[in-house]
């Protein structure tokens, strides 16, 4: 089975719970595991959340679900700029006391691949992909 799905959300809070509403009711039709429905749920929230921070004013939250059998992929992406750090995902985590600067970090240790890629000019599009069951085995 494939679901597709795309959104074009307005740069508002409530959009962050409108995508990760919609990413879990369409998980529902899988036979994904629970362990990957919940890291899904986080990774479409903190990318969202993101997007919603550092967009520009007027930008949408647009965001691509694609789920066949065996994986989901997400794209969400922005008006904006690239994150500090040419947008690298390994960040080190800011310490303790500082609000915020934890999204990218989570969502590098709960993606089975994140990278920002190439979009359309002026855009932040982040593209992650994560497993429904256990990954496959890689060949040697």
């Amino acid at each position: 089975m494939r679901v597709t799905m795309t959104l074009s959300l307005p740069r508002q809070p409530t959009s962050v719970t409108r995508a990760r509403h919609t990413l879990v009711t369409l998980l529902s039709l899988t036979e994904a595991t629970e362990e990957s429905r919940g890291h899904l749920a986080v990774l479409i929230t903190e990318a969202c959340a993101n997007a919603v921070m550092h967009a520009d004013l007027d930008s949408t939250v647009d965001i691509a679900i694609d789920i066949d059998d065996q994986l989901c992929l997400l794209e969400v992406g922005n008006r904006g700029s690239s994150p500090n750090g040419a947008g690298r995902l390994d960040v080190d985590l800011p310490d303790p006391l500082t609000v915020g600067g934890r999204g990218l970090p989570l969502i590098a240790a709960l993606a089975d691949a994140a990278a920002f890629v190439a979009g359309p000019p002026d855009q932040v599009l982040l593209r992650i992909t994560k497993y429904l069951a256990d990954p496959p085995p890689q060949s040697t």
